[in-house]
């Protein structure tokens, strides 16, 4: 849980509002809404004791939880190939800074190799800006017939949609502009990095 959570489970809990809690621990009633529309990520040290001591929780539990408050969605399994059926499944949530916060949505693991060349490799994390299109050229997660999930360079042409594997093994899938329409062949998010999960 991060500061927002708790938060909202406390005034919920507890049937109280941002009001309630400003006048206690002696900050504006916008603070605090701050805090909860998850707005404001961090939170002074001296506040975060007045807030532990409010609400009965341990100090460096808060402060933990304060720090690490800059997180993403895992969302399950992306290929980086062909074939995997699309799941969307919460695998839990991933810290980020706070600059990469602003930039992306969510995370995927890639499963495959086909994109080696652009290095991103098999069992990698993909962080995401979600989209739904992308400048030609661009590294992109593409859902193909609302099933398969995969993760491509995206080549526009003007008749055609071409997905370029980064793997001279693995062939290039092309599209016709009809294709594209009625599978369809949908641009769901940008790449905005890869990176290596340790193990």
């Amino acid at each position: 849980m991060n500061i927002q959570q708790i938060l909202q489970e406390y005034k919920r809990q507890n049937n109280i509002t941002n009001e309630d809690i400003a006048r206690q621990i002696g900050v504006t009633k916008s603070t605090v809404s701050r805090w909860c529309s998850g707005q404001t990520k961090k939170v002074s040290p001296d506040t975060l004791e007045k807030l532990s001591d409010l609400m009965h929780l341990d100090l460096d539990e808060l402060t933990r939880m304060s720090e690490f408050a800059f997180e993403k969605p895992l969302l399950g399994v992306v290929k980086a190939g062909y074939g995997l059926l699309a799941e969307e499944n919460l695998e839990g949530y991933l810290s980020v800074s706070e600059e990469d916060y602003k930039k992306g949505d969510y995370f995927l693991r890639v499963t495959g190799n086909s994109m080696i060349n652009a290095k991103i490799h098999d069992g990698d994390l993909l962080y995401v800006e979600a989209c739904s299109d992308v400048p030609s050229g661009t590294i992109a997660v593409v859902l193909i017939g609302h099933e398969e999930v995969s993760v491509k360079r995206v080549i526009k042409k003007q008749k055609f949609l071409l997905l370029e594997a980064a793997n001279p093994d693995v062939e290039t899938k092309i599209f016709t502009a009809e294709e594209v329409e009625t599978l369809p062949v949908q641009i769901i998010g940008r790449v905005i990095y890869a990176r290596t999960e340790i193990q």
